[in-house]
């Protein structure tokens, strides 16, 4: 049995099980299993990667930082963006990767409108805001990062006033805010300045229409949630561990 699986510290909202269950009776692999690994800290990770036959782990929320101490080694992927959304087991040697950043950037690219000139506010500044970021300046868009607890160059969420939420049209909320079972919260942002000008996109996808997408969308805005990012970055999650 080849067995894969997702490591995090709440579950009960992924897809990610489904997703692969689907995949692998579609590809009639019946020695493959995909499980979930809840771990309510990260030192837990020893006894997932001592299971036997495992071959490879995604990684989410709140991890994808604090899994890299644990690794053997780091692709260029994680190295770049910094965060691991991957893990492959090969050779006894656990190698992080990052898919999340190639799930995001083609997700974008599908969504905005070519040529459009947006700067964004990215709110949120864990592992997966660090592959929205390299994705965004990939694609040659300013941004700003918005924290709880700013560091410097970040901005908090008390200086989001009107001029620049007005000004700024591209609005990505990594942060798991709105994710089910607490699908009543949201980003603390100033909802009312939004406008059909705006770009709302949500890597949550669970719910499919959060409160900050919903916000958006009644202020006439355009939004988009992380379905298809999810399957993107499972995808390259699925070469990574059969091809590398």
């Amino acid at each position: 049995m080849k067995k894969f699986g997702l490591i995090g510290k709440k579950l009960s909202h992924s897809f990610s099980r489904d997703y692969f269950t689907e995949k692998f009776e579609k590809l009639k692999l019946e020695n493959h299993t995909y499980e979930l690994f809840e771990l309510a800290e990260i030192a837990e990770i020893s006894r997932v990667l001592s299971v036997p036959n495992l071959i490879g782990l995604n990684v989410t929320v709140p991890y994808k930082q604090a899994i890299i101490p644990f690794l053997k080694q780091l692709d260029h992927s994680a190295q770049r963006v910094g965060a691991v959304n991957v893990i492959k087991i090969e050779e006894g040697k656990a190698i992080g990767y990052n898919s999340d950043y190639l799930g995001f950037k083609i997700s974008l690219e599908n969504w905005l409108p070519k040529n459009i000139g947006l700067e964004a506010l990215v709110l949120g500044t864990g592992g997966a805001a660090k592959a929205v970021i390299t994705a965004l300046e990939d694609l040659g868009i300013p941004y700003q990062s918005v924290s709880r607890n700013p560091d410097i160059g970040q901005l908090s969420y008390s200086q989001l006033n009107k001029k620049l939420i007005e000004d700024t049209h591209l609005i990505i909320n990594t942060t798991p805010l709105g994710m089910w079972p607490n699908i009543n919260s949201s980003p603390t942002i100033n909802y009312q300045w939004l406008t059909s000008n705006h770009y709302l996109y949500d890597l949550v996808y669970n719910p499919e229409l959060t409160v900050f997408l919903k916000n958006g969308q009644n202020k006439g805005a355009n939004i988009k949630n992380g379905i298809e990012m999810l399957h993107l970055q499972a995808e390259e999650s699925w070469r990574i561990w059969i091809n590398n």
